[in-house]
């Protein structure tokens, strides 16, 4: 069987982690398989695509397009954009869509692939639209798309041109439905982890030296939020529950990660955080390391993991992988991310948005070293029971087989 898998950019977010880690599986548990991945830019996804043997085709998408979102035009990034002014942007590069689709298009009648496999709304929406009606499509989506105002109505025109959709938790599964309709096949499979990677053991990195910082005096608690820049992960609402805690507690924070997707409106730059954090009064407590290729060593280096999501989260692959590495995890529990934990057993739990909880939670687990290793062991086993990569693909492949079988 020839798989190609469409994702919309060669960077890595967790998205492009979470395929990785199933690219990988599905290498070890069907070999005999032709995986293909088509990008719609360079970067590091790319590389290590190759390095485990998948065939790779770089198709650009212009910076037009690549920047071209609803993310900040009502959903979790915020309203920074208007609906109109999104509208119309994409009005104005309906021909470059067009051409775009046919190169695509050629690229996958020479591949001639028995099932595509679509990652990211902008490649589920060209999949659907580039596949003739005998090839089949599985969306693999793992954000909610119902507060998309635009890609809500894209996916639900273009739902019936698609054979399956996974998603990523039960709760983006009942989003989609609701934004789809009732026809469309749905199957929830929950992201992995590579385990052996998201370990305990293993290189640890220098947070300070990464972020500028003189080193952290003996006894520091280190406290880091590991995600990319997105306006909705939660920077602001860290940045204020550090500044509630500083005074009394020897703690450092960590801003782990930087801006790596090209939408417009959806990030945060690291200045505006900077600003932030010299506004609370905390510039001296905060490093900001900018991008970690290896987030698995800076999750070692960190005495607590922070997830800050203030919407509710599809999955929360940081908040998985944390749990690989054995650290207690401080969660904003809301959609996948209050399926995959259970509070004060392997994680806790508070509301998103709610900086003072999230404060209390930072105090509660600094003043307490039993709990953070009683949470930090029993975080890693749920991760070796529940994140295991070859779960991920025995569901897919029979899903994939499913469906190549019923288009035939």
């Amino acid at each position: 069987m020839t798989v190609l898998y469409l994702n919309p950019t060669g960077v890595l977010g967790g998205a492009e982690r979470s395929l990785l880690q199933l690219l990988a599986a599905l290498r070890r548990s069907r070999p005999s398989w032709r995986l293909v991945l088509l990008a719609g830019g360079d970067g590091p996804l790319i590389v290590k695509a190759r390095e485990l043997g998948v065939d790779v085709v770089v198709l650009a998408l212009a910076r037009p397009l690549a920047r071209l979102g609803d993310a900040g035009a009502g959903g979790p990034a915020g309203d920074q954009l208007s609906r109109l002014a999104v509208a119309a942007r994409l009005v104005g590069l309906v021909p470059m869509v067009a051409t775009y689709a046919l190169r695509l298009r050629a690229r996958i009648r020479e591949i001639g692939p028995d099932l595509v496999h679509t990652n990211g709304f902008k490649m589920h929406a060209l999949g659907a639209l580039c596949v003739g009606t005998k090839l089949p499509v599985i969306w693999h989506v793992r954000d909610y798309v119902a507060s998309r105002p635009i890609m809500a109505r894209v996916l639900r025109a273009m739902s019936s041109r698609c054979a399956a959709a996974v998603t990523n938790s039960a709760s983006v599964a009942q989003d989609l439905r609701a934004a789809v309709g009732p026809a469309l096949e749905i199957c929830t499979a929950y992201n992995v982890v590579d385990t052996s990677r998201f370990c305990p053991a293993g290189p640890a990195l220098d947070l300070d030296e990464a972020a500028g910082m003189p080193p952290a005096p003996a006894g520091t608690l280190r406290v880091g939020l590991v995600a990319t820049m997105a306006r909705w992960k939660g920077h602001e609402v860290f940045l204020r529950a550090l500044s509630m805690v500083a005074g009394r507690l020897s703690v450092r924070g960590y801003v782990v990660g930087g801006p790596i997707y090209e939408t417009v409106a959806s990030q945060y730059t690291l200045e505006e955080l900077r600003q932030l954090a010299a506004d609370l009064g905390i510039a001296a407590r905060v490093g900001f390391t900018g991008f970690v290729e290896d987030t698995a060593a800076a999750m070692r280096a960190l005495d607590i993991v922070v997830h800050a999501s203030t919407s509710r989260e599809p999955f929360g692959l940081v908040i998985a992988e944390a749990m690989g590495c054995g650290k207690p995890v401080l969660v904003a529990a809301a959609g996948g991310a209050a399926e995959i934990i259970a509070d004060g057993e392997d994680a806790l739990a508070y509301a998103p948005g709610d900086a003072q909880a999230l404060s209390a939670g930072i105090a509660r687990l600094a003043a307490d070293a039993e709990l953070r290793r009683r949470l930090g062991w029993r975080a890693r086993e749920t991760a070796e029971r529940r994140f295991k990569p070859e779960r991920l693909a025995q569901e897919l492949c029979s899903l994939y087989e499913r469906t190549v079988a019923r288009a035939a």
